[in-house]
């Protein structure tokens, strides 16, 4: 039986990072960090994981992992795989400071808006028209999102931008996943996302969707104010309510026991405040595998809208691009099903010479098109600058 090698855990978190290469997955979140190498089996679906599971062994008597990714098209083969060594480490979000600073990405890079900034603003005044329109599926929300490619002279240093994405905010869920590739190079998903989809440990679940959400400001007092703003208004106070509602439907077939508190509370990373919601529960069965909630809740309004099915054919018509794994899922799950898997967003999608950036906005019937324009830029820039890349032409 093909046995899963558990390594000596890292002792601090710089040690797993200063250690990844190229198709190596890796993993941070505040409970720790994870990284993977190699392949004993890979699956597709839920039914190939179990079957690969049961088939492997570990040298320390644990349940043997998979890792890897979900992509946005639920109708897509997922990409798992039952690494054929784990390292385990301490989080990021416990490093001690000061943290590493930010290495410039090398060469000079080239961008190409997909779409083109007016294209994209005349997709958003075709959304609110659509949902102004009604029709038998009323669409209460939409996602669209943009992306910025980048196009260099050499090949990408992944190590440099995972490293650069986990130090510009140690407390997101921080990964770096292979995907299949496009040809015989590697291709990685690597960000830094503030959202976790789902953990399950046992019978207990936990989702925290963040939906609605505000800048920051480098002034203390001001940005106290753009917190209590956000918090007050009516507009985002419903983006997020559409979230944790659909979060909870989705969740309910598996649980005997479910808790939303009624209140959002703001959160924050290094760039933006988001209100928050932490759904818990307790699962009916205490064997369901963490990949499989994963699968239900995905996708979320926060990534694709309300109600899904009109919301996604929506995207399917109006995107000029494939989403492929950009607002999926990140993660990993065990033999007992227990596993952790973030929202891939604040990602970059890397190949060869060629980084595809990503942002998106949820548009609403009130939306304006030159606002989602702007939000979307801001989230370019500032993913831009915690990547290490010098602007653009």
């Amino acid at each position: 039986m093909p046995r899963q090698r558990v390594v000596d855990p890292a002792a601090a978190p710089t040690e797993l990072l200063d250690s990844y290469r190229p198709r190596d997955f890796l993993f941070c979140s505040a409970s720790g960090a994870l990284r993977c190498r190699g392949a004993l089996a890979t699956a597709t679906g839920a039914d190939d994981l179990a079957e690969a599971l049961r088939g492997v062994e570990t040298d320390n008597g644990r349940a043997p992992l998979a890792v890897g990714a979900l992509p946005f098209d639920r109708d897509a083969p997922v990409h798992l795989v039952v690494p054929e060594t784990v390292q385990h480490g301490p989080s990021t979000a416990h490093a001690a400071a000061p943290v590493p600073a930010r290495r410039p990405l090398p060469g000079t890079w080239t961008a190409t808006p997909i779409p083109a900034p007016a294209d994209h603003t005349a997709a958003v005044e075709r959304a609110v028209k659509l949902m102004a329109d009604g029709g038998g599926a009323e669409l209460r929300k939409v996602v669209l999102a943009r992306c910025l490619r980048l196009t260099g002279q050499r090949e990408v240093d992944v190590a440099t931008v995972l490293a650069n994405l986990a130090w510009a905010d140690p407390t997101a869920f921080t990964f770096a996943a292979d995907l299949p590739g496009r040809d015989a190079r590697p291709r990685t998903l690597v960000g830094a996302s503030p959202e976790l989809l789902v953990a399950k440990r046992g019978r207990s679940v936990l989702s925290n969707p963040l939906a609605g959400s505000a800048p920051r400001h480098p002034d203390p007092a001001r940005d106290r104010e753009r917190a209590a703003a956000l918090l007050a208004s009516p507009k985002e106070r419903h983006e997020h309510a559409v979230v944790v509602e659909a979060v909870v439907e989705a969740l309910r077939p598996h649980c005997r026991r479910l808790d939303a508190p009624r209140e959002p509370r703001p959160v924050t990373t290094a760039t933006m405040w988001h209100l928050s919601t932490r759904v818990t529960g307790e699962l009916r069965d205490p064997h369901t595998p963490s990949h499989v909630l994963a699968r239900a809740l995905h996708p979320t309004p926060a990534v694709c809208g309300h109600p899904t099915d009109r919301a996604y054919a929506v995207i399917t018509e109006i995107e000029p691009f494939d989403r492929g794994f950009y607002t999926g899922a990140v993660g990993y799950t065990d033999a007992a099903g227990d596993g952790e898997w973030a929202v891939a967003i604040r990602c970059a999608d890397t190949c060869g010479t060629t980084i595809d950036l990503f942002a998106g906005g949820g548009i609403m019937p009130d939306s304006e098109p030159e606002a989602e324009l702007a939000e979307t830029s801001a989230k370019l820039r500032t993913l831009l600058l915690a990547l290490g890349v010098d602007q653009p032409r």
